[in-house]
């Protein structure tokens, strides 16, 4: 398949939005229950998940840039029944709207006590709403790894590795993205969100080397002989049937060389998951700053790179009518 950057930015973006919100109302969880300090209020999760729903906003924006027609955008939800692109659209402005609500409660301190829990658990409305949004946070997971494991033909999208992936990858950048959020604010929760980051990014490299592992090994059920129905052992194809260029070949193959193909799939295992892992450990023992920006910074370069080869890696039955090129 041909990636697209829009949706590689929209998927990254998002992903890294879901991410950093789950890692501040993980924080918050854990104060409640006394494992974890308490954080300020406004400074801590109202900006952090502020900051969250920037990073969703410009993943919706670079989504625009996919539409033909942006103006019937809205068309795209009418489908939610049968559709996980129009559950994605539905879901992705509701986790929006919730992750801003539920930063204007720790900013502006709209947070009253809802109730008790045996005198020492206290439940308050910021609670409540980001309980709902972390709900919301894993539907908009399911839907967006959904949409692409659910193409049965595109063999290398069909597994439930896809929407894991999808989970994990944008869990380690957004625990990646508060990590460096937590330094930026000095908070004391840097090493306990550096830790979780470290274990969600070596968990994402177990299972997103296992579907490398998997794709290496399908057996195709479409090949030559079933595309044009003659049913022989020898078949060879001498032309793609057109002189030039066509939607089908632009549209259903990535277009890049062999070499280069082959290096992005090392190259993105490097930058989302070891390089990554290694500034971390030295951040840790050093507390730099810039070793935990840098962390973050070459995570989600990778990711770009990660994205592309999963758009690319994808082989449509189609391509076998446009063997030569």
């Amino acid at each position: 398949m041909h990636p697209a950057f829009s949706v590689i930015f929209l998927t990254t973006l998002i992903g890294v939005g879901q991410g950093l919100f789950l890692a501040l109302y993980t924080g918050q969880l854990y104060s409640v229950i006394k494992v974890l300090p308490v954080q300020d209020s406004a400074s801590f999760y109202g900006y952090g998940s502020l900051l969250s729903v920037i990073f969703l906003i410009a993943g919706l924006v670079a989504s625009v840039f996919h539409l033909g027609r942006p103006e019937r955008a809205w068309r795209s939800a009418a489908r939610w029944k049968t559709s996980w692109l129009s559950r994605e659209v539905i879901a992705l402005p509701a986790f929006i709207g919730t992750t801003f609500i539920y930063s204007m409660i720790h900013i502006y301190g709209w947070n009253p006590v809802l109730f008790i829990i045996n005198e020492s658990f206290i439940i308050d409305l910021s609670l409540v709403v980001g309980a709902v949004n972390t709900l919301l946070a894993f539907i908009l997971f399911i839907c967006t790894g959904m949409i692409y494991a659910c193409i049965k033909f595109l063999q290398e999208w069909a597994t439930p590795l896809t929407v894991v992936n999808y989970t994990l990858l944008g869990m380690a950048s957004g625990f990646a993205l508060s990590t460096v959020f937590a330094a930026y604010v000095s908070s004391e929760l840097v090493n306990f969100y550096a830790a979780w980051t470290i274990f969600l990014t070596l968990f994402a490299f177990i299972t997103r080397s296992a579907s490398l592992i998997r794709n290496t090994k399908i057996k195709y059920k479409s090949n030559l002989s079933t595309a044009i129905g003659i049913r022989h052992t020898s078949i060879k194809q001498k032309a793609q049937g057109a002189m030039g260029g066509s939607f089908n070949t632009r549209e259903y193959f990535h277009g890049a060389k062999p070499i280069f193909f082959k290096s992005i799939k090392w190259v993105f295992l490097m930058l989302v998951f070891i390089v990554p892992t290694l500034l971390l450990s030295g951040a840790l023992a050093t507390d730099m700053f810039a070793l935990f920006a840098s962390a973050f910074v070459v995570q989600y370069i990778g990711l770009i790179a990660e994205r592309w080869f999963f758009f690319a890696q994808a082989n449509h039955p189609q391509n076998l009518y446009y063997q030569t090129i």
